[in-house]
């Protein structure tokens, strides 16, 4: 039996309960085995889980392996899978093959749920434990009570070493163990090196926060490896910035910027997970504007609240669930209305606002108060206001904002300059703490930076910025690819995409069904998939693609593949409006005449009515631009770009509208289907 590691930084943690050469297991008295489980668990476990232990050791000690790999081989039981939060039952490392072992005791049907659980287990090894990514890994499901399987090793089109989940009834085993070992053609695994392999997961901004809801750190459930800027040092510098507003009785302002999925929620999330508590000095609260986001994370960790509380014996009801969630993310908008009813400080001395790029700018401000609120003459940008709800406290505040550039996609949006400038003209005893990334062109604000740079209370700081895009570990060069495509830079383009094509698969049709049996064929286990327009696609219907059709964010991202209403199902679609701060796996993004290239330029419209309008105000142009960089970079592991044939029977679709972006996009060297 092994016994527990260290955690240091040379040494990995010990990620599994039980774990021991094959040898040494069959040598094993069964009792013994699961004395070792039930004493590394520690906590009270159920009856059920120790008669599944018995069941799998006894299956397991049934299991002949080829005389040479008997002394070799190792298994390890309830080993830990952190982005996911899960346990696999077991990995068996024999010979070539590393198998990931799911038992369903008692069962003897195959549900597609089940098989997808085991495959995410395996695609998990696959992607993200630095040990496993060049192994052969084959996903078995076992039912321990379903008749003898015919027993079939299937590849995949990724040809990346794993294969399709096997089905197994509890006596197959033997002939799973042959039959893929058989399959694969590789050297031995050395289970001491694969132990030690370092675990560098991307999680999405759904199982990152279910994980840090949890309790999980923000270092176990992201990379640490030094090629990005880890986001334990930006939440670290952040730290480090409320302690010190706090014992010196100061008020700061802090900027985190970084590039598209580089990670600025999970930090801002990170933050407010570990000042939940009401009774702390330093209680936070987590705040965004983007109500589909806010939606989406409090019915995920409500759900999740209640499926933990299960697994443990006890009974969480959904709606408190929901409730305690709800003091934890906040709509901007609600906590500003709070603000607005009651002129006392608020009960939070650190505010985190995500997307803070999105606030409304002072005319938008004001005409909302004077519409909605009855508060004629308001003459405070959002930004203006949402600081001076901190700054009634008379000790200390702390207000960080999560800053993406070129993010801007709605009317009104003020972008990092009404933030700046209300610290110039009316906090001017705030402490401002930034990034030198602040200073770069699709923030907007240089000429206001500047200024704030010639406070003596301004501190630049280099860990604010998250230059790595975490959100698609397989091309972290997206955004810049994404950027230059969106810019016109065709020579950088097409060198970007090179780089990036072999990792990261972007392809582009003309065919709509062609790109949705694409979607289905790349993606594997539950990995999600779905179909993502401009909020100005008007002229997609003929494509049963209507935008204008609500889509409820939560089912979309949220249900699974047997909900209509699920992104799965690639009927309903999302827009900029929807997706924003939120990912999927793979992504289908329909072009619309919206945006065309035409000669060397963007040409940007509107249908209003019965035909196209030309968008002349650069305000609305930057607004149409940036929403398109939002849907092209939602895909953490590829996309296809489907830009319509057009028809000449229809003047607002004709042929023109969409041949030029198709030109340009073939130009840069994507391939098509």
């Amino acid at each position: 039996m092994d016994q527990p590691n260290a955690e240091t930084p040379t040494t990995p943690p010990r990620r599994w309960m039980y774990g021991a050469g094959f040898r040494q297991f069959l040598d094993s008295g069964p009792d013994h085995i699961l004395g070792e489980l039930v004493r590394y668990a520690g906590a009270d476990i159920e009856l059920n889980q120790t008669n599944a232990w018995q069941e799998q050791i006894q299956i397991l000690k049934t299991l002949e392996l080829p005389a040479h790999l008997v002394d070799t081989a190792k298994l390890y039981f309830e080993y830990t899978i952190p982005r996911l939060g899960r346990r696999v039952d077991v990995i068996l490392i024999a010979g070539h093959v590393l198998f990931v072992i799911e038992f369903k005791v008692g069962e003897r049907h195959f549900t597609g749920s089940a098989l997808d659980q085991v495959w995410d287990y395996a695609l998990d090894l696959k992607h993200f434990h630095e040990a496993s990514h060049g192994l052969s890994i084959a996903p078995l499901l076992v039912a321990t009570e379903a008749p003898l399987q015919y027993i079939e090793v299937q590849g995949t089109l990724h040809d990346d070493g794993l294969v399709r989940p096997v089905r197994a009834s509890g006596k197959d085993l033997t002939a799973v163990a042959q039959k893929c070992l058989s399959f694969f053609e590789a050297s031995d695994i050395d289970a001491q090196v694969w132990e030690r392999g370092r675990y560098l997961p991307t999680p999405s901004i759904i199982e990152a926060a279910r994980a840090l809801y949890a309790g999980h750190s923000v270092d176990s459930i992201s990379r640490s490896d030094a090629g990005a800027q880890n986001l334990a040092v930006t939440s670290r510098a952040v730290d480090q910035i409320i302690e010190q507003a706090r014992t010196q009785g100061r008020k700061a302002i802090c900027f985190v910027t970084g590039v598209p999925g580089a990670g600025k929620t999970l930090v801002g999330l990170n933050v407010a997970t570990r000042h939940m508590d009401k009774d702390e000095a330093t209680y936070s609260v987590f705040l965004s504007g983007n109500g589909p986001l806010v939606a989406v994370l409090r019915e995920a960790l409500a759900r999740d609240s209640v499926e933990r509380a299960k697994a443990a014996g006890e009974t969480l009801l959904k709606g408190k669930a929901r409730q305690e969630v709800s003091a934890f993310i906040q709509n901007v908008h609600h906590f500003r209305d709070d603000c607005l009813k009651d002129s006392t400080a608020p009960p939070e001395h650190v505010v985190l606002f995500d997307e803070a790029q999105r606030a409304w700018t002072l005319e938008q401000t004001a005409a909302f108060m004077a519409r909605k609120k009855g508060l004629p003459n308001f003459d405070k940008s959002e930004p203006a206001f949402l600081i001076s709800c901190l700054d009634r406290h008379e000790d200390w505040a702390v207000v960080i904002c999560l800053v993406g550039g070129g993010q801007e996609i709605n009317t009104g949006e003020a972008g990092i300059r009404e933030w700046l400038e209300a610290v110039l003209t009316r906090f001017t005893a705030w402490d401002v703490h930034l990034p030198p990334q602040l200073n770069e062109s699709e923030y907007g604000s240089r000429d206001v930076l500047e200024q704030v740079l010639a406070r003596p209370d301004t501190h630049p700081n280099p860990a604010l910025h998250l230059a790595t895009s975490m959100r698609s570990f397989r091309a972290e060069s997206l955004s810049k690819f994404v950027r230059e495509v969106l810019d016109l830079e065709i020579e950088a383009a097409r060198a970007t995409f090179s780089e990036l094509q072999s990792r990261y698969p972007i392809r582009i049709t003309r065919d709509l069904p062609r790109a949705k049996q694409w979607l289905r064929d790349q993606a594997r286990g539950t990995e999600r998939y779905g179909i993502v327009v401009s909020s100005q696609a008007q002229r997609l219907k003929p494509h049963a693609i209507d935008v204008r059709v609500k889509t409820d964010p939560v089912r979309w991202f949220l249900d699974g593949k047997e909900d209509v209403r699920s992104s799965y199902y690639l009927e309903d679609v999302s827009t900029e409006f929807q997706v924003q701060g939120l990912e999927l796996d793979w992504a289908c993004v329909v072009w619309d005449g919206d945006l065309r290239h035409v000669g060397d330029a963007w040409s940007h419209h509107e249908f209003k009515g019965t035909r196209w309008n030309r968008i002349n105000k650069q305000e609305r142009r930057a607004y149409l631009k940036n929403a398109y960089r939002v849907l092209l970079t939602r895909a953490r592991q590829g996309m296809v770009i489907v830009i319509p044939e057009g028809s000449e029977d229809d003047p607002t679709r004709t042929a023109g509208y969409y041949d030029g972006t198709y030109d340009y996009l073939q130009q840069l060297g994507i391939p098509k289907i």
